[in-house]
């Protein structure tokens, strides 16, 4: 998965860049940014925050287990924040929501250290860019309570957690023998760093000899991609100290292909570079079997996580300074690099370590139980293109992980991984091992079976790990409540936000969904418009998106852009990246040139008239009466000159366009028209505003409800208005901020007070109030009778799952208002997961019911929903359905 996120609003931070290298630091504050710069008071209400699940989403470079406390453990996320295991639910909780807008860098992380003296203590070094992409400088951070609450140093440099090379690592280590001595490597050049004071202040380690060379691409003028990659990794052998004393063996790791690791014997005094070392290559870990005096290391030619073509692992025996080759395959058949290293603490001759860089046509991991000397694979080619693995997978809890692919072998479905830097065997347990890929964390807890000649089972071990980033969200009055666009892996339909959904958008598969939107008196017709290597930018959707079909793009079309859809569904009107903007009746099959608007401007549609659209580049409002073919700039005047704007038309008023947006250095705030955007009045009560949304209204009020991430009062969060935004609520806190919230906000239009809020990296966070002033639910109707008839179609099967689609057809005279479908497995088959319905499961009898947008079914209409389930030794379709008492026609 592609992690370069470049967010909208970094050049309008960009300017408050920190300056200057003082060599040691000291700080005491706590990591949090909201900060009240005015008197201005802001009513507060208490929300209730969940994510809308979809558990995982992006790249896991690391995994660390504490090695003296079972069943601690953390994952950090390149973009997404830090993450603590749950044993009791086997499920992961966020750490770093509290990080503020200011400094929302501060949910990259580009390392962690777990203290093994005190497991109360947890540390991350935190930063998302080294080059000007972020706006301020990284820090560690630091906590007492396993990252509940955190204090935080500042660092006089960057860290880049979604930077090349963030797979290697730690760069963080914690003395093992005393724990108030930590290191950190940095990059850019700045060397190697050491805290004596259990990260309250850190100095330069001035005696450290190199600081690095390597960078993925020297001509990248954008200081990403040329960045040195610096000091990247620490290790301790903790062996050569006591309780209470300094550890006094360190091994360095060094991005310079000539002189990848340092030693210090001094406890950090003095360092030398490690006779005898293999060159040509960059150390991405190094891990230390102390027991036994190995030290193992994996090498690849370039600094990862997607690059690498030739690799080698190494051992060094720490007591006799012999080297030794011990790749598990020549280098000449290697075409990756080799990460992902690990030691069995149990054992700790077993060593594992992964070809991260392998994307085709999998990854692969390998395993030995004698300390290097011979190796086993996960899988491996009985004829090629034939394989047999050691591994079996089940994604049933998180099926979007098939990708929706059935590619031909040797590549299957679904993947072990790709970038699989980070791989850890629980230090207690030697059939527990989880690791990262760019899209989940996998982990298996009979790993063993690997040895005795079986197969162990993988699954995903990420539920509570939301790492996606949100470009777009929609929540229509009809349907799925919740429609959403997202980056790297395109976006999903949420039937239940407490379900993850079986698969993301396809036909087409956009890697990247820059913008969707639905027709406000036709929800079931949706757009969406994304980026794609090959192929069409734009889809289109007739059942509220459920499924989809490929439109055409008009020529010279490079990216996604923006799109809107007539509020009938009868056009389109589209602004994508790489030409001017477009408009067309029906689904996209021509397109032709609208004019007197600029390209690249950003498009919306008036949610009552479907004539009417609008469009907003560089300071000027647009408007179209014709479908989108002409545009005209309205004389409205004061709006923000750049183009960190968002703006809505709200439903069920002609004419009324609320417009979010701006940068410090110029307008910035929330603007109303009611005129269709001939004029606008900005807000005097609102500082800044980046996004706007509506929801449903208040008790008692005529107007939808408002939502707004902004500062208000000199406050920045998550605000609500009920009264046309003449006072505001704000419903987060300094614990729920979740760094960068500017890219979307929605509310329901069904459920008072809920608000969807898009972040860069956490996923889609919703919130429900306590405050029930707004509106209820119904309850669901009786299940109807009468005439019926089924379709059940296996649409995927694997060792042990599949996937089903279900049909149900009223082919009687009257309408339902309510349904329930009930059959029975013939096989001892379970349901895991359903969607699109309600459903229970007593032994082999399962009854689906209706949820409260698909319980109306004309006569002659259907209704579908899916699911998957598992099985063993037979998989045989149902054969007798019923609906009520009445047993339906199976076709």
């Amino acid at each position: 998965m592609r992690r370069t996120r470049i967010l909208t609003a970094v050049l309008a931070l960009a300017a408050g860049l920190l300056a200057g290298t003082p060599p040691a630091l000291a700080a005491g504050t706590p990591a949090t940014t909201a900060a009240s710069t005015s008197t201005t008071k802001v009513a507060a209400d208490t929300y209730t925050w969940k994510n809308a699940r979809i558990d995982g989403g992006g790249f896991v470079p690391g995994i660390v287990f504490n090695r003296t406390e079972k069943n601690l453990a953390y994952a950090r996320t390149d973009i997404g924040g830090a993450y603590r295991w749950v044993q009791a639910t086997k499920s992961w909780t966020p750490l770093l929501d509290s990080v503020g807008w200011n400094e929302w860098g501060h949910t990259g992380v580009v390392s962690l250290a777990s203290d093994s003296v005190d497991p109360d203590r947890v540390y991350a070094a935190v930063g998302t860019y080294t080059n000007g992409w972020d706006p301020t400088n990284g820090a560690v951070l630091r906590s007492a309570d396993r990252g509940a609450t955190w204090r935080k140093t500042d660092l006089p440099f960057k860290l880049g957690g979604n930077m090349p090379g963030r797979g290697m690592g730690e760069r963080l280590a914690v003395d093992p023998n005393k724990n108030s001595v930590l290191y950190l490597g940095a990059p850019s050049g700045k060397g190697l760093w050491r805290s004596t004071d259990s990260g309250v202040s850190w100095s330069q380690v001035t005696a450290f000899p190199n600081v690095g060379n390597y960078v993925q691409d020297s001509t990248d003028t954008s200081g990403y991609a040329s960045d040195n990659q610096g000091v990247v990794w620490v290790t301790f052998d903790e062996s050569t100290g006591t309780r209470g004393s300094a550890t006094q063996t360190v091994y360095v790791g060094v991005a310079d292909k000539d002189n990848a690791v340092y030693r210090s014997t001094d406890g950090g005094a003095t360092w030398s570079r490690l006779a005898g070392q293999p060159t040509g290559y960059l150390a991405h870990k190094g891990v230390l079997d102390a027991v036994n005096g190995y030290f193992y290391l994996a090498y690849s030619d370039t600094g990862g996580p997607y690059d690498g073509g030739k690799g080698r692992l190494w051992r060094y025996a720490t007591r006799t300074g012999a080297w030794t080759d011990i790749s598990p395959v020549a280098e000449a058949d290697t075409y990756y690099g080799f990460s992902g290293l690990t030691v069995d603490r149990q054992h700790p001759g077993t060593v594992m370590a992964t070809a991260y860089s392998s994307w085709w046509p999998d990854t692969q991991i390998f395993r030995s139980t004698d300390s290097g000397g011979t190796w086993t694979e996960a899988w491996d080619y009985t004829s090629y293109p034939n394989r047999s693995n050691r591994y079996t997978t089940d994604v049933s809890s998180v099926p979007w992980l098939t990708f929706g692919a059935n590619p031909s072998p040797p590549e299957q479905s679904p993947k072990l991984g790709w970038m699989t830097e980070g791989l850890e065997i629980d230090p207690f347990d030697s059939a527990r091992m989880m690791y990262g890929t760019g899209a989940t964390i996998y982990g298996t807890e009979n790993l063993t079976n690997w040895d005795s000649g079986g197969q162990f089972a993988i699954r995903p071990m990420v539920q509570g790990l939301e790492e996606t980033a949100v470009n777009d969200l929609a929540s229509p009055p009809s349907g799925a409540p919740l429609l959403s666009a997202l980056g790297d892996i395109g976006g999903f339909r949420h039937t239940d936000l407490t379900k993850v959904p079986s698969m993301m958008y396809t036909s087409p598969n956009l890697t990247t969904t820059t913008s969707l939107d639905y027709a406000e008196n036709n929800p079931n017709t949706v757009v969406r418009v994304g980026d794609l290597d090959s192929g069409p930018h734009i889809g289109f959707s007739t059942d509220n998106g459920a499924n989809w079909f490929a439109g055409s793009d008009p020529s010279g079309v490079t990216g996604g852009g923006t799109v809107a859809a007539a509020s009938d569904g009868s056009r389109f009107v589209w602004s994508p990246a790489g030409t001017g903007v477009r408009y067309t009746t029906g689904f996209g099959t021509s397109w032709s040139a609208s004019s007197g608007i600029p390209a690249g401007a950003i498009v919306e549609s008036d949610r009552v008239d479907p004539k009417t659209f609008y469009g907003f580049k560089s300071g000027r409002f647009y408007v179209s009466s014709d479908g989108g073919a002409t545009f005209t700039a309205s004389a409205a005047g004061n709006l923000p000159a750049g183009d960190s704007v968002r703006f809505k038309a709200l439903p069920g008023t002609k004419g009324d366009v609320w417009l979010a947006g701006g940068a410090s250095d110029g307008a910035y705030g929330l603007w109303h028209s009611t005129d269709g955007g001939a004029t606008f009045t900005r807000l005097t009560n609102v500082d800044q505003a980046d996004t706007i949304g509506f929801g449903k209204a208040a008790t008692g009020s005529s107007y939808q409800t408002l939502y707004t991430s902004a500062r208000i009062g000199g406050v920045r969060g998550i605000f609500r208005s009920t009264d046309e935004g003449a006072s505001w609520t704000r419903i987060n806190d300094d614990a729920h901020q979740w760094g960068w919230t500017g890219g979307a906000i929605t509310g329901d239009p069904r459920v008072y007070g809920r608000v969807y809020v898009s972040t860069n990296g956490r996923g889609i966070v919703y919130g429900d109030t306590s405050d029930t002033g707004g509106g209820g639910g119904t309850d669901p109707t009786p299940p109807p009778s009468g005439a019926c008839s089924v379709t059940y179609r296996i649409t995927n099967q694997w060792q042990g799952g599949f996937q089903a689609d279900v049909t149900l057809t009223d082919t009687g005279s009257a309408a339902w208002t309510g349904w329930t479908l009930g059959w029975s497995f013939a096989d001892g088959q379970k349901v895991t997961q359903l969607w699109n319905a309600d459903y229970t499961q007593s032994g082999a009898a399962v009854t689906a019911r209706n949820v409260g947008w698909n319980a109306n079914v004309a006569a002659g209409s259907s209704v579908g929903f899916g699911f998957t389930g598992s099985w063993t030794g037979a998989n045989t379709k149902p054969t007798v359905f019923k609906v009520g008492d009445q047993i339906c026609a199976v076709g």
